[in-house]
């Protein structure tokens, strides 16, 4: 077999990326493509946890209906379901595969709560949950002799038959990936292609994310002709630790979901004008409710205080945030802890059935990169990673049963870069790349006008044509390439967001304050999509 004829290719080693290839036969020929090391996603830093019903005083029902009322009225009821539903058998699952979670007193998985849950059933190992699923699963697949494991790569595009000409139903046949090692670009064919890329975070000037959730895998689903969903509702954490020698640094949620209170610089805890909830309210209120603060007074910051609880407590259940603040200074045993609004979630995406087919035949999306329905207008905490664990096992079985009636991808075309030459000023990229985070975050951030949107739109479109031109006349680079995508999924979130005349959820915008009576998603659908391709009901 060629070295680059794959079975099934997954673009992407987060959770979902890892999970699917770990669920899939070993007698398939299995690759995971990596943008660098296989721990460098958004997986590895999370610090929360998995929700999942556990506990013999929560119920299935519960979990539906707070995901439900996080989600303001967009979540989709049959996904909710599904994802709950199949959640104790995921946890199951990753305790096989050897993450060894926090325990109680009596050796059960130690339940955390936070915002938006009414019972404790966040799953956690201490608070480096990423950390912990990520380095087993890792491990796991390195073990695993039918995956071939390609780091320092990034895909270019995916290759369809609509690409190559071909009549019929249009099908994924593989992908073009830049070898950033060799600087070649590599034709890699595949059966089935999976795009677990993470999210798009990275439009924003602050965020929490690595710098891998560039919305590759949003940005070339369009490009093969898929449709995407919901894509105005970006999900702020409220509590990034604001210091100048902090750089994404996230304080996870169950931080507050121990009893930490929001103060203000004078001491005020003002978390309760804004919500009976206080600082269990949804992420969307609490991150407004920081902004609204901060531009009223004319901060820089606001304050998160655990001080209150006893320091054996505070250190048993938060050891790599304590140890890590203490590197910068603080102690969060006596001191209060300067955090800030960041852009950290990506609740829409690549458009997908509960088996996580897009509207392409054979190409999947699964994690952040996908729009399942589960999250609506906003991401209950700690769903993400369930998330990530039941749509790769969905998609783990569908690709499976069609395994057997999915022909060899046909011959695929070597890139082209005969016509292209070397840039000579790559500072081009460093100026769109900054003033398209910075215009994403002041027009485009958690209130919105539409005169900022209109504004953002202008500039995207502008952007857009600039890096068009330069990727077609020069030899691309990764660089390039997470620019040319951001871009895009900046423009698609851009008009998601001109499109809802409402304020829901994680969507704020003053020229609508309102919630309409009428629920509906917003979806966009691409030049190559067409009413009669296989397309996701």
């Amino acid at each position: 077999m060629n070295p680059f004829e794959y079975d099934v290719l997954i673009v992407g080693s987060g959770a979902a990326g890892l999970t699917l290839a770990l669920k899939l036969p070993d007698s398939l020929r299995v690759a995971v493509l990596s943008k660098a090391a296989l721990t460098e996603a958004s997986t590895y830093y999370a610090q929360g946890g998995v929700a999942a019903v556990l506990d013999e005083t929560d119920s299935t029902d519960s979990h539906v209906q707070d995901t439900l009322i996080a989600g303001a009225g967009l979540c989709h009821p049959d996904a909710v379901a599904f994802t709950v539903e199949n959640g104790p058998d995921a946890i199951r699952w990753l305790v096989d595969q050897g993450v060894r979670f926090t325990l109680d007193e009596a050796d059960q998985l130690h339940l955390t709560r936070e915002g938006g849950h009414s019972h404790r059933r966040i799953i956690h190992a201490a608070d480096a949950t990423g950390y912990a699923i990520s380095t087993t699963l890792v491990s796991r697949v390195k073990e695993s002799r039918h995956v071939a494991l390609l780091e320092n790569r990034v895909a270019v595009d995916v290759i369809t038959t609509a690409k190559l000409g071909q009549t019929g139903p249009n099908r994924v046949v593989g992908a073009y990936v830049l070898n950033k090692t060799s600087g070649r670009v590599e034709t890699l064919r595949a059966r089935f292609v999976i795009l677990a890329c993470g999210g798009a975070s990275k439009a924003y000037l602050y965020t929490s994310n690595p710098d891998i959730a560039t919305g590759d895998g949003i940005a070339m689903a369009w490009r093969a002709g898929c449709r995407v969903g919901n894509l105005e509702f970006n999900q702020f954490h409220p509590t990034c630790l604001f210091h100048p020698e902090a750089r994404s640094f996230l304080i996870t949620e169950a931080m507050r979901g121990e009893g930490a209170y929001l103060r203000l610089p004078d001491g005020e805890r003002f978390m309760p004008r804004f919500d009976a909830r206080a600082e269990l309210a949804p992420r969307d209120i609490v991150a407004r409710a920081i902004d609204y603060e901060m531009k009223r007074l004319g901060i820089r910051c606001v304050y998160l205080d655990i001080t209150h609880k006893p320091a054996d407590f505070v250190i048993q259940h938060f050891p790599t945030l304590y140890e890590r603040l203490k590197e910068f200074g603080i102690d969060i045993t006596t001191d209060l802890i300067p955090v800030v609004p960041a852009a950290h979630y990506t609740c829409g995406g690549v458009v997908v059935n509960l088996q996580g087919q897009t509207d392409v035949q054979n190409l999947y999306a699964i994690g952040e990169t996908s729009f399942t329905g589960l999250h609506g207008a906003n991401r209950m905490a700690s769903n993400s990673l369930l998330e990530c664990f039941v749509f790769a096992m969905s998609a783990a079985q569908d690709i499976e049963s069609k395994m057997g009636s999915t022909p060899p991808s046909p011959d695929c075309p070597a890139w082209d870069e005969s016509l292209v030459r070397d840039p000579d000023e790559d500072v081009v990229i460093l100026h769109n790349w900054e003033e398209m985070r910075r215009f994403m975050w002041d027009y485009v951030g958690i209130v919105r006008t539409n005169k900022r949107l209109e504004r953002a739109l202008h500039r995207a479109e502008l952007l857009k044509s600039e890096i068009q031109e330069y990727y077609s006349n020069y030899r691309i680079s990764g660089n390039l390439l997470e620019l040319r995508n951001l871009v895009l999924v900046g423009e698609l979130i851009i008009r998601s967001a001109l499109a809802r005349h409402e304020s829901r959820g994680l969507h704020y915008t003053l020229d609508y304050p309102d919630m309409n009576p009428v629920v509906k998603d917003t979806i966009l659908s691409p030049p190559l999509f067409t009413v009669d391709q296989p397309v996701v009901a």
